[in-house]
């Protein structure tokens, strides 16, 4: 199967863990978009959700393909979250954020119930880092948070420069939250839990892209077919 096939593949086997009446997470990226897409259809046929979605590119996705929508303000408790990733470690710990949207990705998902991540099978990794690992932080003291970042990383086992993400046009990248993105190329990240706790503890760091202890399943599409991997 061609990349696209394969993540259309695996968020068709999501929906076999909808059901009608269910709270849900609706995730960003290429592939949650097609889950969106898929789950569409789904409601046009009849089936009752409501979704809470983690951007507003998804919300635009949601709105477009007509599924109902709240927010974690009216709905604070979510059966299930359906999200891609950019890694995936054989412990379902995760880097996401590429697309700038970690902040509200984690939010929803730690309010889940059920965390599913679904992805083509180059996601999955022995070990975490060889994606850029993203860090929202404030724009505020921009340099005294990079050096702290950068210790962070250090100290960890996993030295790095981190870079400020960039438009197209050499703007700082903004978040939907208006924050702004530092990406550290780790390249192998020796302890994710520690490294989590150095930098949720930096003032100016407004979250990070490491999920540890969310994600409990796991679809990965590939060439071979998609196979299903529950967290133990």
């Amino acid at each position: 199967m061609a990349i696209e096939d394969q993540k259309r593949a695996a968020a068709a086997r999501a929906l076999g863990f909808v059901t009608a009446g269910m709270r849900l997470g609706l995730g960003s990226g290429s592939t949650a978009k097609l889950f969106v897409e898929l789950l569409g259809q789904r409601v046009r046929d009849g089936l009752k959700v409501v979704g809470v979605p983690t951007s507003d590119a998804t919300r635009r996705d949601a709105e477009q393909y007509g599924v109902p929508l709240s927010t974690l303000d009216r709905t604070p408790e979510l059966d299930l979250t359906v999200d891609g990733a950019d890694e995936i470690a054989p412990d379902l710990s995760l880097i996401k954020g590429g697309g700038g949207a970690l902040l509200r990705e984690k939010i929803v998902a730690a309010a889940s119930a059920r965390m599913i991540v679904i992805a083509d099978e180059s996601k999955w990794v022995s070990v975490l880092g060889r994606f850029p690992l993203p860090v929202e932080v404030e724009p505020f003291g921009l340099q005294a948070t990079r050096r702290a970042v950068e210790a962070a990383f250090a100290a960890t086992g996993s030295p790095a420069e981190a870079t400020l993400r960039q438009t197209s046009n050499g703007h700082a990248f903004v978040t939907d939250g208006g924050h702004w993105i530092l990406d550290g190329a780790l390249q192998r990240i020796a302890d994710p839990k520690a490294l989590a706790a150095r930098l949720s503890a930096i003032p100016g760091v407004i979250e990070h892209g490491l999920f540890i202890g969310l994600a409990t399943v796991a679809i990965l599409a590939g060439s071979g077919g998609v196979r299903v991997i529950e967290r133990s």
